[in-house]
């Protein structure tokens, strides 16, 4: 009996996800390009029809590479700095105000699938997972998933798509799959 509703929930939430996530889901889809992130360069971030809605600029300090969002008006959203002499890779995402909002960081054991974890300034911590170098993976919030980044919405070999929940902060959840995207494809 306890097996049935098991699969019984795990059907409801593939529907809920289907309904949010799916083709014609609720979830704000972006265009980004794959290995065109890196620091130095600048790239745009774009909706699903095409129209240019975040910036990407990269800088190279001389102690920490950066990247910084921008809107289309170049007004600072937040900035992404690589962390030096840790123990194991991770990334901390700031605010336009030097506030912490996030750092990421891949887990230490990855067993079968790549890891990562992305600790939260004031919410819950996010879990990253599937395959990352593929760009194929979810963000999970307390078990439910809030974005997916996926290829299979793009003809173009070097474009993915990341999707967001409704009520999300796209701004984070974008600088997180930028964040992942740089420490993945070092």
């Amino acid at each position: 009996m306890l097996g049935r509703e098991r699969r019984q929930e795990r059907r409801q939430q593939r529907r809920e996800d289907r309904r949010e996530f799916g083709r014609r889901g609720t979830a704000t889809r972006y265009k980004m390009r794959q290995k065109l992130v890196s620091f130095g360069d600048d790239f745009w971030i774009e909706n699903e029809e095409g129209d240019r809605v975040f910036k990407v600029d990269g800088k190279m300090l001389r102690v920490r590479d950066t990247l910084f969002f921008e809107d289309t008006s170049g007004n600072a959203l937040c900035k992404i700095q690589e962390r030096m002499l840790r123990i194991k890779d991770s990334m901390e995402i700031e605010g336009p105000n030097g506030e912490r909002l996030a750092m990421v960081k891949k887990a230490l054991i990855t067993p079968l699938r790549d890891r990562w974890v992305v600790k939260i300034g004031d919410g819950p911590d996010l879990k990253v997972q599937g395959n990352i170098l593929d760009h194929e993976y979810d963000i999970v919030e307390d078990g439910d998933k809030i974005a997916e980044v996926s290829k299979k919405w793009f003809r173009l070999r070097d474009t993915y798509g990341v999707q967001i929940g409704e009520g999300q902060n796209d701004i984070l959840l974008l600088a997180v799959t930028v964040a992942i995207d740089m420490m993945a494809h070092d």
